[in-house]
């Protein structure tokens, strides 16, 4: 159930110079949370604002953006020490908020109600994945469609203009990810799979704080 999350090795290594600059100049990881909600309410707007094909760049181009972000706010914090658990608070919320604002994008094409249940949706999986991790099982990342399929998902509307089809995609495509993230979570509580546990509780949440948990590396999906 991994889908485009397992490029995250691959991803995280093209990143490698930003990282580095961000470590070396003491950017706070903050920043790059922060930076991360602005690059989706831009993709957003230009969906929002522009014609199907010719907003299909501009989106693409800023929630890319918005994924390396939400990389390098984690792997900076964890290189360069400074975890901390209001950092953690920042890094979720702003990974929220990221993910809403985009879908918000649709508004000027979709119902109203579809739209509420896609913003409903698209942040289940992230929710159940944060409820695992409360109850010590080692966080569940990934598809079918987690974080980086709803923004492929968003691209393929601004690039083809099927804007309904897109909010469907998003919502039947969360709740599925939720139920099977749920099942993954009441398998591995029952099995006591190894690696879980407490411990698998304290960082999986990400908390970026001096001599706190260790905030996680930020990938491309949750």
């Amino acid at each position: 159930m991994m889908g485009l999350y397992a490029l995250k090795p691959w991803f995280a290594g093209r990143l490698a110079v930003v990282r580095r600059y961000g470590v070396r100049h003491e950017i706070s990881p903050n920043v790059f949370t922060v930076a991360a909600v602005i690059c989706a309410a831009a993709a957003a707007v230009s969906l929002a604002m522009l014609p199907a094909h010719f907003s299909a760049f501009p989106v693409a181009l800023f929630l890319i953006a918005r994924l390396a972000c939400a990389n390098l706010d984690g792997t900076v914090a964890r290189e360069s020490g400074k975890e901390s658990p209001l950092g953690s608070v920042v890094n979720e919320v702003g990974d929220r908020a990221a993910d809403l604002v985009v879908v918000l994008g649709l508004l000027p094409y979709v119902p109203m109600p579809l739209v509420l249940g896609a913003l409903l949706a698209s942040t289940l999986p992230s929710w159940m994945a944060l409820a695992g991790a409360a109850a010590g099982v080692a966080r569940i990342n990934g598809g079918p469609v987690g974080k980086t399929e709803r923004c492929l998902i968003v691209i393929i509307a601004a690039a083809t203009g099927w804007y309904l089809p897109a909010a469907v995609a998003v919502i039947a495509g969360s709740l599925l990810t939720c139920v099977l993230r749920a099942f993954q979570i009441a398998g591995r509580c029952r099995a006591g799979a190894p690696g879980d546990g407490p411990s698998a509780a304290r960082t999986a949440g990400a908390p970026h704080a001096s001599g706190g948990p260790e905030r996680p590396v930020t990938a491309l999906d949750r």
